[in-house]
């Protein structure tokens, strides 16, 4: 679970060696010193911010650690084995070319939505003498439950929130500028923050041992 905080700047496309043409996000990924190790899970900060900006108590901990203040301040797992001081630093050379990662962020917000565009609704009658087309309709019994359910499909807020998109490929790592292109699309706006980590369900496939 060892992993990165970053910054979405965007979508681009690059050609690969077989000219096919493959969309990537651009992701401005550390470095990211460590703050804290506890346990089994290291703190890591992103993005520098004024002391100004940053309150006392929060400032009192940089100072002591001897640390310039981070805007974003996230938890991940520790890697087996393997040491890890306070004022280390993490870069993108964490990743590979062809490794898969999981990556985290805020989805873009949409505002109030309807049923239809929430939850995917079918929608009622199309017809001229229909009155619910995009309509919410019944939504429980009047003696048995006599209730609505909790978490019942509704409309509401869509968007602005925590969402996480697995196995994206890495295409490329760029060291000198911090960059990390991945394969498709990431969750949330330009200049959103993110969470890169090594995958948890799939690995790169690994060249065969000649014998």
């Amino acid at each position: 679970m060892i992993g990165l905080i970053g910054k979405k700047i965007g979508m681009t496309q690059i050609f690969a060696e077989d000219n096919s043409q493959v969309a990537v996000t651009a992701i401005q990924a550390g470095p990211c010193p460590i703050l804290m190790v506890n346990g089994k899970n290291i703190q890591l900060g992103f993005d520098l911010v004024k002391e100004k900006s940053v309150k006392k108590p929060q400032l009192g901990f940089f100072k002591k650690i001897n640390i310039t203040p981070r805007n974003v301040i996230k938890d991940v797992s520790k890697e087996a084995g393997v040491e890890y001081k306070v004022g280390e630093e993490l870069k993108v050379d964490l990743f590979s070319e062809g490794d898969f990662v999981d990556i985290s962020g805020i989805s873009i917000g949409k505002g109030f939505a309807g049923g239809m565009k929430r939850w995917h609704w079918k929608g009622g009658p199309r017809t001229h003498g229909s009155t619910s087309h995009r309509r919410v309709g019944s939504i429980g019994s009047s003696t048995t439950p006599g209730r609505v359910f909790r978490g019942h499909h509704m409309p509401g807020h869509l968007g602005a929130q925590k969402a996480t998109i697995q196995n994206l490929k890495v295409i490329r790592v760029d060291l000198a500028n911090n960059l990390l292109l991945v394969e498709g699309g990431v969750p949330g706006h330009k200049n959103g923050y993110l969470v890169i980590t090594k995958a948890l369900k799939k690995r790169p496939k690994k060249a065969a041992v000649k014998k």
